[in-house]
């Protein structure tokens, strides 16, 4: 495998014969003439803003300013392939509507430019000049030392030569010497270029184009992916029920009717028994289309909202429940029908697991939070784990943000509870 960066080169045999040391000089010598670019065109751009900003001319120039450090940090990215093969993404957001208008707007409220403006000052300042010194040090005064004997035979005429300005050396021993020493250490300067720019390349890296940047945005977009799937599978929920309730639904009603007329007008017989058997099978089979469509999606939520469809729950559960609900109206799809399936879920637990003789839902809305809690008088030694089908819901939950905790010591009581951040969104002054 090859190496992705300088780090990983330098580690290797053979790096002094790679192209890693001279990628290393050219990061760092691009490095120095852009941060002399930028230094100038900072300062020139802050003192002619300063100056004109009294007749307002100049503050187009100060807001140029302010944006200086993205033109930078783009060159930056690119110089980084020289030293550090993995990407580096820009953090800028896309702005919402077109125009320069929108554009300013979203670049001047986003950290990320400020963080590179703050990366352009300190590279304008500061950095630019180390990378000039390593250049110096490592690559300039190792190569002047080799070309001694290249320099005696033509600017010397053969007779001298100086080296680094400061030693004269007159005789071609002497500037071969000199040679040699100049190749061990430039073999000595390849390590250094390359750990100065491992060293510059991290720090760049960490400023503008942080790998956590990239993990912070693909949790981000995992969140916004899921509560997408939810939304998703919510509105495709609502059509299937939708669909069978008008289509399938209405077709076994027609059909009902029609054997239970067919029936009323038959001769006693063989055939009017079958009618009323196949009268029987269609009631039975219009019961179960029925539950099954009030288990995808109940009308009454989609229609009256979360407490009637709560009600309409305890209507049907075969234990006492008793309802405490405060709710200020009607709240977004996706928290009525999270919450609705875990009322759900939990009295039909009760029911079936818990022993319990009665039950209870209570809770209501405040402070932008929804909370219902579900408590029963049964045995207790409930586990979310333990296949009872709250693990699923648990998750549905967390994709909305929200929180569910089970409270089930042996013997009892059972409760539990869950939380979701709201707002109501349709207000109808309806409460319990």
């Amino acid at each position: 495998m090859h190496p992705r960066n300088v780090w990983q080169a330098m580690s290797r045999p053979g790096f002094l014969v790679s192209p890693w040391p001279w990628r290393s000089a050219a990061y760092l010598l691009t490095g120095a003439v852009t941060g002399m670019v930028a230094l100038v065109g900072i300062v020139t751009a802050a003192v002619a803003g300063g100056v004109l900003a009294v007749v307002l001319v100049g503050l187009p120039l100060l807001v140029l300013t302010a944006l200086a450090g993205i033109p930078v940090a783009w060159v930056e990215r690119r110089r980084l392939r020289l030293v550090d093969r993995e990407p580096a993404p820009g953090r800028h957001a896309a702005p919402t509507v077109g125009g320069l208008r929108a554009w300013l707007a979203t670049r001047l409220r986003e950290p990320a430019t400020w963080r590179e403006l703050g990366y352009t000052l300190l590279f304008a300042g500061l950095l630019w000049p180390v990378d000039a010194l390593a250049i110096t040090v490592g690559l300039l005064f190792p190569l002047s030392l080799v070309a001694a004997p290249l320099l005696m035979a033509t600017v010397g005429d053969g007779q001298q030569t100086k080296v680094l300005k400061q030693w004269t050396v007159t005789s071609w021993p002497a500037a071969l010497g000199v040679a040699v020493l100049g190749l061990v250490l430039m073999a000595l300067c390849g390590y250094v270029l390359g750990a100065v720019a491992g060293a510059r390349s991290a720090l760049t890296r960490l400023l503008i184009a942080p790998r956590d940047g990239d993990l912070s945005a693909r949790v981000v977009e995992l969140t916004r992916s899921r509560v997408r799937l939810v939304d998703a599978f919510e509105t495709e929920r609502r059509r299937i029920e939708r669909d069978l309730h008008d289509g399938a639904q209405q077709r076994l009603v027609a059909l009902t009717m029609t054997l239970g007329l067919a029936r009323l007008d038959a001769p006693p017989g063989p055939l009017a028994d079958q009618l009323a058997e196949a009268h029987d099978q269609a009631g039975k089979a219009l019961a179960e289309l029925r539950e099954l469509v009030h288990g995808i999606h109940p009308k009454v939520l989609a229609d009256y909202g979360l407490h009637a469809a709560v009600a309409d729950v305890v209507d049907r559960s075969p234990l006492p429940v008793d309802v405490d609900l405060e709710l200020p109206g009607r709240l977004p799809q996706a928290v009525e029908s999270a919450a609705y399936f875990v009322v759900c879920e939990a009295l039909a637990n009760i029911a079936r697991h818990s022993g319990a003789s009665r039950a209870e839902v209570s809770g209501g809305h405040r402070e932008g939070r929804l909370c219902l809690r579900i408590r029963d008088d049964g045995r207790g030694g409930a586990d979310a784990a333990a296949g009872t089908g709250l693990t699923g819901l648990a998750d549905r939950v967390s994709v909305l943000d929200g929180r569910l905790s089970l409270s089930s010591p042996p013997g009892g009581p059972t409760l539990l509870s869950v939380e979701f951040p709201c707002d109501p969104c349709e207000p109808t002054g309806r409460s319990a």
